[in-house]
């Protein structure tokens, strides 16, 4: 991958990353209606601004927008969870949608791999949305990454349950801009993952070929912890 598409790729997850990462401030907004957010992204290039995705964030701008209404917003969706979309892979893939489930482990070996870590698991656990966007973004301005690396995460992790996320997001949220960046994201992940399809022929598998991969990772997760033995009174009472 050339080195000008590498950067204008790290430059896409930046701006996404910072708009799932915090609250949107004033700020933030002047700054994006400046470069004309989504206007400049590289995974939607000239002539295809006009596309469903980008036309719905940029009519996002054109209304009036309120700062309260965004915060609660990004609060609803990113920290209580109010619209049951949670941000964490582990929500969406555990049998009980629990967080801090199997696939939190998983990603933060992965992040271990390639020296990349939490800023504070405790405040954001490592299968955070944000976490997994700043990942790709280190295996892409990475030139010793192996792509078939940044797309197989691609596929088993973020791009695999954040379509669930994002259609929830779309329909439940209660402002355009944040209904509009779920859906942006979403569709930006599946031009980037096409991208790395065309340049390393690097074939997108079927979501069932996915789903088979995760549910036997999953299994053999299960399989790996010792099953807990109890005996009633063996310990002492057991009340």
């Amino acid at each position: 991958m050339e080195a000008e598409l590498r950067a204008a790729i790290a430059e896409d997850l930046d701006q996404l990353i910072r708009l799932h990462d915090r609250e949107l401030d004033a700020e933030t907004l002047v700054a994006l209606k400046q470069v004309d957010f989504p206007g400049g992204l590289a995974m939607f290039p000239v002539g295809q601004a006009g596309s469903p995705d980008c036309a719905n964030m940029a009519a996002a701008f054109r209304e009036s927008i309120s700062l309260d209404e965004l915060a609660a917003d990004y609060a609803a969706i990113y920290l209580n969870n109010h619209w049951g979309a949670s941000p964490y892979e582990s929500v969406w893939l555990s049998d009980d949608h629990l967080a801090c489930a199997a696939p939190m482990f998983e990603l933060r070996e992965i992040y271990a791999v390639a020296g990349f870590r939490a800023a504070d698991w405790r405040r954001r656990f490592d299968d955070h949305l944000v976490l997994q966007l700043q990942y790709v973004r280190q295996t892409v301005t990475d030139v010793a990454v192996d792509p078939k690396k940044t797309a197989d995460f691609i596929d088993e992790h973020i791009g695999y349950w954040f379509p669930d996320f994002a259609q929830r997001v779309s329909m439940k949220c209660g402002t355009a801009f944040y209904a509009a960046l779920a859906e942006l994201t979403r569709v930006w992940l599946i031009r980037f993952r096409e991208l790395l399809c065309r340049i390393h022929s690097l074939p997108v598998p079927s979501r069932e070929q996915i789903s088979q991969r995760i549910s036997r990772k999953l299994a053999l997760g299960k399989a790996d912890v010792a099953p807990i033995k109890f005996m009633p009174g063996a310990q002492g009472a057991s009340w």
